[in-house]
């Protein structure tokens, strides 16, 4: 599945993910899902793979990801308060870096 969250309002992206779900445990059917809302693509992943610039950077449970320090400050928007980094200038090349 490509995109399925793709211009849909909150309300139809969780019931699209609620199918989704429901399609891999009740039909025990494999779904290569691509997303970039990662919060919701983690809610019902097993595994999952981080891309950067078409090569991957990071893999792991879903679990794992979710709870990455990483993945968090860059696609969860995790890390709140006076310590956030702002990473409006931060260019992807330095952020891969950082998955080495």
């Amino acid at each position: 599945m490509d995109e399925p969250s793709m211009g849909l309002s909150p309300l139809l992206v969780k019931e699209v993910f609620s199918i989704i779900r429901q399609i891999n445990k009740e039909l025990g059917v494999t779904i290569l899902l691509v997303e970039q809302n990662a919060r919701m693509a983690l809610s019902c992943a097993s595994y999952g793979y981080i891309m950067e610039q078409g090569k991957i950077v990071l893999d792991g449970t879903a679990e794992e990801l979710a709870n990455n320090e990483d993945v968090k400050e860059f696609y969860l928007g995790g890390g709140g308060g006076e310590d956030r980094k702002s990473f409006k200038n931060l260019k992807s090349f330095k952020r891969r870096k950082r998955w080495i």
